[in-house]
């Protein structure tokens, strides 16, 4: 299977467990914390993330070939990710796709490469408020790292894309068996938290506008594309607002030209003055981020 993102190529092999990405704006003597030729910063250690490739003899992915990978995943030492590497496997996550249900048991964790997946908190009326979204920076299955395999919400993808998928049992032998890959989970799983009490002060302090603004930005950084599925009902759940609501202000940032929106789908056209409208909430969970698991492959430092 072949998926094109922008700038991105994904191949699937399902039949193997392979998955290779390929953007050719790396160098591959860009060294850890300085610029590639296209201006980004290279900020993590050269080892890869997926399956190696078997091309007559085992051999890793190079960096030059890839740009866009899972950061927490980036983050483990190559001897935890060596373990790892053999039972991740590919997936490609469809609209409303259900990673794991309520109060159920949570058979595999999914680690998002441009895909967006949201925590959903489902009441006793059927009311729904998304409480929290993962994309490339982290893990869906954050139980699973306290060696729980329960969860009062719900999972599930917002917007499209692909990931690797890791059986629980797995995961759970190995941050038992690795002190370092516990304390990196442990990092993101703070940082995750973090945004979730940061997202709680937001609802209450700031106009739908600004919250709108910040969920916009927080998905453009995870699918890196200008043009991104965002429909209003899910817009409404994570900003816990009525359709209405986002209507009005979505109209608002369209008629100043900084996001085309249309049938589902948000062009952003001008992050710069995105920003400007975002609350602060947006920088101060970003910093949390880089703070506890460092600057992002590909991104600029500020």
């Amino acid at each position: 299977m072949h998926v094109q993102f922008k700038n991105l190529s994904v191949v699937v092999n399902f039949s193997d467990g392979i998955a290779h990405a390929r953007d050719g704006g790396w160098n591959s003597s860009v060294e850890p914390g300085t610029k590639s030729p296209n201006n980004r910063y290279s900020s993590q250690p050269s080892h890869c993330i997926y399956p190696r490739v078997n091309h007559g003899k085992a051999r890793a992915m190079d960096l030059s070939v890839q740009s866009y990978r899972n950061r927490l995943l980036e983050l483990l030492d190559p001897k935890d990710l060596d373990r790892l590497r053999p039972h991740l496997k590919p997936t490609i996550f469809d609209y409303r796709q259900s990673l794991y249900e309520a109060n159920s048991p949570i058979p595999s964790v999914y680690f998002p490469i441009d895909g967006v997946a949201s925590l959903v908190n489902t009441m006793a009326n059927g009311s729904a408020a998304e409480v929290g979204t993962i994309g490339n920076e982290g893990i869906v299955g954050l139980p699973v790292i306290f060696g729980d395999r329960y969860a009062p919400t719900s999972a599930y993808i917002q917007v499209p894309g692909s990931g690797l998928r890791l059986q629980a049992d797995v995961l759970s032998s190995e941050i038992d068996r690795s002190s370092t890959m516990r304390r990196i989970m442990l990092h993101y799983a703070h940082a995750f938290f973090n945004q979730v009490a940061q997202s709680a002060a937001c609802n209450h302090f700031h106009s739908v506008e600004q919250r709108c603004c910040r969920w916009l930005l927080m998905t453009h950084d995870r699918v890196q594309s200008e043009r991104f599925l965002l429909t209003q009902e899910f817009l409404g759940m994570m900003l816990g607002v009525r359709r209405t609501s986002v209507t009005a202000a979505a109209s608002t940032l369209k008629r100043r030209k900084l996001i085309e929106y249309r049938r589902g789908q948000v062009t952003i056209l001008n992050r710069t003055e995105i920003e400007k409208c975002a609350c602060e909430c947006y920088a101060v969970s970003k910093q949390e981020f880089d703070r506890l698991l460092g600057y992002p492959l590909g991104s600029q430092r500020g």
